[in-house]
């Protein structure tokens, strides 16, 4: 079922209509495609997406426990903003983990896993020769996995899974300004050398720089977007 803006539902027949309508407007605001202050209007999105609101309420409704909609009185649902302390929120807990991560990786990691994660910074460079955010983030998103599963930690995983879905958002974002990515590239390269050569104390520097780095440039569009 198409829709009249960019973005479709996608259909699964393994999913209750509720939870594929979740889906489809979760990635919309993950993506951009929703942009951070628009109103989320039951009766049009209904229209757009071919089904009735009920389905739209539920997800409205699971989007703001989310964080990602926030309910304003007398104007309704919103796609929430994406603030600084937000953006510091969410990044100071994940250079922790991190940190954590590459440590563990450090120690853990199979050669196996070292071949993998080469070419992961292999297809993070090509991916940005071309302008598909989505392409670029999806390759950045399993070059950290790597890490995130030579750690050989199921509940740090977990905690890494669970703030990856809040994290999303923000990557795009970074990931969206083309003017960072040899400096990602350089980033990736510089954790990959430090893990290859199992030495933890550069490889949690690289993992700080490489967090602070994403925050300053999202910070920076931040307040340019505030500017227009």
């Amino acid at each position: 079922m198409s829709m009249e803006g960019n973005f479709q539902i996608d259909m699964d027949e393994f999913l209750p209509l509720r939870d594929v309508v979740f889906n489809t407007l979760r990635k919309a605001i993950l993506t951009g495609q929703l942009k951070p202050g628009e109103r989320l209007m039951e009766v049009h999105l209904a229209n757009k997406l071919g089904v009735s609101r009920t389905p739209i309420r539920e997800a409205i409704r699971k989007l703001e426990l989310e964080g990602l909609v926030i309910m304003i009185p007398r104007r309704g649902a919103e796609v929430a903003q994406i603030t600084e302390k937000s953006i510091k929120d969410v990044l100071e807990v994940r250079r922790a983990l991190d940190v954590l991560c590459i440590e563990l990786a450090c120690e853990r990691i199979t050669p196996e896993e070292i071949e993998a994660l080469k070419e992961a910074c292999a297809e993070f460079k090509l991916a940005t020769k071309g302008k598909d955010t989505s392409v670029i983030a999806k390759a950045d998103v399993k070059l950290h996995d790597i890490i995130v599963q030579a750690t050989r930690n199921q509940r740090l995983q977990q905690l890494v899974n669970n703030l990856a879905e809040q994290m999303y958002r923000y990557r795009f974002v970074y990931i969206k300004d083309d003017s960072q990515h040899e400096k990602l590239i350089a980033e990736h390269q510089e954790i990959l050398e430090s893990i290859m050569e199992r030495d933890k104390e550069r490889a949690a520097g690289a993992a700080k720089i490489h967090i602070d780095n994403q925050e300053k440039s999202v910070i920076n569009q931040i307040r340019l977007e505030k500017k227009k």
